[in-house]
């Protein structure tokens, strides 16, 4: 029998799809017709482009990425143990050109939103009557004493999957047995929240196998994190978690396990209470919107508002901002997330395209988190909308997290629903 909660996260993002399209009258009807232009071709920006084109083919629609593949964040986490290879996360747009999309690969190096012209790093111009912007992440270097985008050359963060992940995976191979990597994870928000943790878990599976006198050293910004009782259990379990020979140890902001300098010279990181040598760092510093949100005026702070209905900016109209960069507040930044927000996304444009008021929304997120050999956690949540308080609310009795008694073949439905997850979704945006 198919739980609530399991059926949630097997559907992937139709629930959101199917619920708008009630609202708002179904996808048939007159064509809008139009031309939109979205900019950034990560999970929110090429989710968007392919459904404005399945909404509505009449609509004109220009995705501008600067480049060929892209490496999905989600799952990267299994290259570094080695479970997965980088060719299995890397993406190209060939599925996108073949539903009707322009593809075009190149930087853009200017929006203007009065004359509602996209300028590109080539020299090319492309007009708009609405564009949507996923920036994706930029990095707060100045947070941390002595990092800079040159130390990451040394130190990554890898939280850009690419040449990142390759970097911090071949430094894990190259480390002796005995050596000791440190992971700090950011203060504030941040991209896959649960992300580093299951990070951590990845790298001592990794360890465990073939460098068993290994450790992985947390040193944590804050004092809690998503899912801790779950992963602390999953810990336990796999490495040994809480005992002298444990594989992994946590030291969180209260214990001064917070980084505020690296000397990338030496190999050390200067937490809140005492300086830390190790093999391999990875540090990952706080995060802000992508550099394009700025230049553009997109944002507030550090990221950018929006109308959580339409996901249309709160400083220029006619812009849409999704996936990381947005305050969807409510909602974790994770690529669930950026993938059902970008179908709300455009439904709206496609109404608002149409002169139509848009569909009232409903969203849903499922983070899955890879502990170790056949054990996976979960916690899906379903949300509503407050149009009064433009806020996204988690609904109450919709959703759940794996439970603690959950058995050892429910951790490996678990992993497996994680990898069907992961396979579905890069399909849904890609194919």
């Amino acid at each position: 029998m198919i739980s609530r909660r399991n059926f949630i996260k097997l559907s992937g993002g139709a629930i959101a799809v199917g619920s708008l399209a009630a609202c708002a009258g179904g996808l048939s009807g007159k064509g809008a017709g139009g031309k939109v232009v979205v900019i950034g071709g990560g999970t929110g920006g090429a989710t968007a482009a392919k459904y404005l084109r399945m909404f509505d083919p009449t609509i004109e629609v220009t995705l501008i990425e600067a480049n060929p593949t892209y490496h999905t964040c989600y799952m990267s986490n299994e290259v570094l143990s080695g479970e997965r290879t980088m060719d299995s996360i890397a993406f190209g747009y060939d599925g996108l050109r073949q539903r009707g999309v322009r593809v075009v690969h190149d930087l853009v190096t200017g929006i203007d939103p009065i004359g509602r012209v996209v300028t590109t790093k080539g020299g090319d111009k492309f007009a708009y009557d609405r564009a949507i912007v996923s920036p994706g992440i930029d990095f707060k270097w100045a947070a941390i004493e002595g990092h800079s985008p040159e130390v990451a050359n040394t130190i990554p963060h890898a939280w850009k999957a690419g040449s990142q992940t390759v970097l911090l995976r071949n430094q894990l191979t190259a480390m002796k047995d005995g050596g000791t990597v440190v992971i700090a994870p950011p203060s504030g928000a941040y991209r896959c929240p649960p992300g580093p943790y299951e990070r951590a878990s990845q790298i001592a599976h990794y360890l465990k196998k073939h460098k068993p006198k290994s450790k992985v050293l947390i040193l944590d910004s804050g004092d809690k994190f998503a899912k801790q009782g779950l992963f602390m259990q999953g810990w336990k379990r796999m490495y040994g978690y809480g005992t002298d020979k444990s594989l992994i140890e946590w030291v969180s902001a209260a214990q001064g396990g917070k980084v505020e300098g690296v000397d990338a010279k030496n190999m050390r990181v200067q937490a809140a209470v005492e300086s830390f040598k190790a093999d391999v760092i990875n540090i990952i510093p706080p995060q802000k919107a992508g550099k394009l949100a700025f230049d553009a005026g997109l944002t507030e702070g550090d990221w950018c508002p929006i109308n959580k209905k339409t996901f249309e900016s709160k400083i220029h109209p006619n812009i849409h901002v999704l996936g990381d960069a947005s305050n969807a507040a409510g909602m974790p930044k994770s690529g669930y997330s950026a993938n059902v927000q970008a179908k709300v996304c455009a439904m709206a444009v496609r109404d608002l395209l149409a002169g139509r008021e848009p569909g009232f929304p409903s969203y849903q997120n499922t983070c899955y988190s890879i502990v170790g050999d056949d054990y996976g956690i979960s916690v899906s949540v379903v949300y509503s909308f407050d149009e009064e308080k433009n806020q996204i609310i988690a609904v109450k009795g919709a959703g759940g997290v794996t439970p603690k008694e959950a058995t050892l073949e429910d951790l490996r439905r678990e992993m497996h629903y994680a990898h069907g997850w992961y396979a579905n979704i890069t399909n849904d945006i890609f194919g």
